[in-house]
């Protein structure tokens, strides 16, 4: 079983905002990407708030991934977990539990941007799903209700031939149903990529949650 220790420190790059007291939103890449690629979405996304994208502490072909995985969309529990507290040590030492942080991950980084919002949604002000699944039956907590409240964005792909239909369905009707969260959901007609549409959509939910985290 791998360890949270036997990774090496996060790899961080950063836009937007300086201000450490400004919402944070972390930026997670796709398996086989890194977070400089991901980190070109915050150029489409509001100002006042921080970027930050993490490069994911496992090396996949490409770049680097999350989890070690039992098939597309489907972590190995052991991990995940490892992954998940590697990944809240880092972010405990950024975010103080009164900074507002904010998931938006892409394909595996979605996964596991899932993982971590369900394994303690508390800490979390919202989360973005793009084009990735929830990680069902990877250890953490798919009850009822779990997700109650929770401002969560979903995007999929009509098209997407790389995540399982079955684990998008899964996904879709987990978070807009038994979750609890509080979600919205689409689905545009393209692959396993990021819309403009998705992408105009995130932004403008962005946009709110930033002014309603700012002015409570």
């Amino acid at each position: 079983m791998t360890s949270a220790e036997a990774f090496a420190p996060p790899v961080v790059a950063t836009a937007g905002a300086k201000d450490r007291t400004m919402p944070l939103v972390v930026l997670l890449h796709g398996t086989g990407s890194h977070e400089r690629q991901i980190l070109g979405l915050a150029d489409h996304l509001p100002t006042g708030v921080a970027y930050a994208a993490v490069r994911g502490p496992i090396a996949a072909v490409g770049g680097f991934a999350w989890f070690a995985n039992r098939g597309i969309g489907r972590p190995v529990a052991e991990s995940l977990r490892a992954t998940m507290d590697w990944f809240r040590a880092w972010l405990d030492d950024l975010a103080p539990p009164a900074r507002p942080v904010i998931l938006v991950g892409f394909s595996g980084g979605a996964a596991f941007a899932g993982g971590l919002v369900l394994d303690e949604p508390a800490p979390f002000a919202g989360a973005a799903l793009l084009y990735g699944p929830l990680p069902f039956d990877a250890g953490v907590p798919t009850n009822p209700a779990r997700l109650a409240g929770v401002p969560v964005v979903l995007a999929q792909g009509l098209h997407d031939r790389v995540i399982p239909r079955e684990l998008q369905n899964r996904t879709w009707d987990y978070l807009m149903g038994e979750s609890g969260a509080s979600a919205t959901a689409r689905r545009d007609p393209v692959g396993h990529e990021i819309a403009p549409p998705a992408v105009h959509a995130l932004a403008g939910w962005l946009t709110e949650r930033r002014a309603f985290l700012v002015d409570r």
